[in-house]
């Protein structure tokens, strides 16, 4: 017989079962229901469900087939007209058949003080038994196979599974590792792979994290309209219809088997207390892949939750935050203290929103799993399970759990990594790296001022000697038209008296000495000339650089007597 695919809703006075039965022989079929059992049949279609509420047969009831559709709804009326029915949506859970539900094991040791008296055996005790000495022996060796699973109910899992072991928890023969050892090598771990500098670099350079941080998975939109719901009645079961499930979540509930677990009280609290684990480990993976799930997102999952990769128990809520925050911080690629408290909200949100949403997140978390290749073997220890166990829960229990995750606090120094010191140390580093830098750009701009006021000043200075040199020359120039004749005898005293000059002689270089203009008057030579031989050259060159001076020197009229004396001297 084949399970069909089923929905239910409801309104105050009825219950409606929509139930997708393609290709079957809908000329033949039977349902059944009384008080909280339904029954329906068409071959080769069988479902039996347990509803959470009593529903009664008085004629209002009604049924209808859609062909097109292949999807048979029924309506049935409530026994109590305005009863809500929790948990519609729990379709593995309504699947179950009604049984009594016990906390106790099936077998226990029964305390000599609570067997009744007609049951002691009053014969004589042999106390002549063989005795040992006391030896302290270690909890390993009492326990010699170490429980771990959904509410520790599994143990000797990996002695068959040695192969996959390393690819799936970091443990190492967990079988025979108890708890306390358990958890001082994780601990060791995390110190040891914790990477300072991978921390602060996310610290400072953290435009990526501000940009995850900004994101709004599927259950922050679903907890404001819980929030407006909330203030508008104060009716909380009415909630959870905010949560619904897709097509592919429904069909793998009902691919779930259905079964009742047995804990005890420290179990059932060490089972609440790793679904907070879990669902903190999911919340971060789901806001750094934006909802978008990667390769990675298994790994990323079972790595920060100690519950899945270490097998870690649990106390109280403190210490699974604390490991939390540690986790985030040495492993993911992503290491920064605001996503953990991130995702420590976001848990929050999704306790508060009830059962559906926790069994969402699981449904997500096992189809993750289930596609990568060794994690599935999480699923069958843990997840699976929590898929099954959870539609059972009071969603008042959720939200005592998720006040109790409320009053908890974190800080950096609780972590036993010493962030602070680290960030403080960056801090100053980063600061007396600023101020070098400063010190620098200042010296930098006080040596291109200086540069420049000197250039300015070079500059300044060449054009006030240029100006000067321009106003010199200028005044030299109307001094020589304003009187020519002074600038004549200027010239020609100086020249008569420290130079000589050019006499060619018989074909012969000979030198004249230069006549005093008072002594030219008279006509007296002042001595003769001497023959020069080798100093010809530089005599002659003197004598082109004197002519040249002479004649950019003089006027015309100054050059014409100068002329005049000198054929005077030569005739005399």
């Amino acid at each position: 017989m084949l399970t069909p695919a089923f929905d239910l809703s409801q309104d105050p006075d009825f219950l409606t079962i929509a139930i997708r039965v393609p290709y079957a022989r809908v000329s033949e079929f039977d349902v059944y229901f009384e008080g909280s059992d339904f029954k329906f049949y068409a071959k080769p279609y069988f479902l039996r469900l347990t509803l959470p509420g009593r529903i009664v047969e008085n004629g209002s009831e009604q049924g209808s087939y859609d062909a097109d559709k292949g999807i048979f709804t029924i309506r049935l009326p409530k026994e109590t007209p305005g009863q809500h029915f929790e948990g519609l949506n729990m379709l593995t859970a309504l699947l179950a058949p009604r049984k009594s539900r016990t906390a106790k094991p099936l077998v226990e040791e029964i305390d000599a003080s609570e067997i009744p008296e007609e049951v002691v055996d009053d014969e004589e005790f042999d106390w002549e038994v063989e005795q040992t000495p006391y030896e302290e022996v270690s909890e390993s060796a009492l326990n010699p196979q170490c429980h771990y699973g959904f509410g520790n109910l599994r143990s000797g899992v990996f002695q068959r599974l040695q192969d996959e072991l390393n690819d799936v928890i970091d443990i190492k023969n967990p079988d025979f590792t108890p708890a306390a050892e358990r958890r001082q090598k994780r601990l060791a771990a995390e110190l040891a792979k914790f990477d300072p500098d991978h921390y602060l670099a996310d610290f400072f350079e953290d435009e990526a994290i501000e940009q995850i941080l900004k994101y709004n998975p599927w259950w922050t939109d679903k907890y404001s309209k819980m929030k407006a719901f909330l203030e508008k009645s104060q009716e909380e079961e009415n909630h959870a219809a905010l949560v619904s499930f897709s097509e592919e979540e429904k069909y793998q509930l009902r691919k779930f088997v259905n079964k009742s677990y047995l804990l005890d009280k420290k179990a059932c609290r060490q089972v609440y207390y790793s679904l907070i684990d879990i669902l903190l480990a999911y919340c971060y993976e789901t806001r750094v892949t934006e909802g978008e799930k990667n390769v990675e997102s298994a790994w990323n999952i079972r790595k920060l939750s100690p519950t899945l990769c270490w097998f870690e128990t649990w106390t109280n809520v403190q210490d699974i935050m604390v490991s939390f925050g540690r986790r985030v911080l040495c492993y993911p690629l992503y290491r920064h203290f605001k996503l953990v408290m991130k995702a420590y909200r976001d848990t929050i949100k999704i306790l508060q929103l009830g059962k559906s949403a926790v069994l969402k997140c699981l449904l997500d978390i096992h189809k993750i799993f289930q596609e990568n290749d060794p994690a599935y073997i999480l699923n069958d220890l843990y997840i699976s399970d929590y898929c099954v166990w959870i539609q059972k829960v009071k969603s008042k229990k959720l939200a005592t759990l998720a006040e109790a995750l409320k009053e908890v606090s974190l800080t950096k120094a609780q972590l036993g990594l010493e962030l602070e010191e680290l960030e403080t140390a960056a801090l100053l580093v980063q600061e007396e790296e600023t101020a070098l830098k400063a010190a620098h750009s200042i010296s930098g701009q006080q040596t291109l001022c200086s540069s420049s006021e000197a250039s300015d000043s070079e500059d300044s200075n060449s054009t006030v000697s240029s100006g000067n040199e321009d106003s010199d020359s200028d005044s030299e120039q109307d001094e020589l038209k304003d009187s020519p004749s002074e600038t004549v005898n200027s010239l020609q005293g100086p020249f008569l008296e420290e130079s000589s000059a050019l006499l060619i002689v018989d074909g012969g270089a000979c030198r004249n000495t230069a006549i005093q203009e008072s002594d030219a008057n008279q006509g007296k030579p002042l001595a003769s000339s001497q023959p020069l031989g080798a100093s010809g050259p530089l005599i002659e060159e003197l004598g082109e650089q004197l002519k040249t001076t002479v004649q950019v020197s003089e006027p015309k009229s100054t050059t014409a007597v100068n002329h005049s004396n000198m054929q005077e001297r030569d005739t005399k």
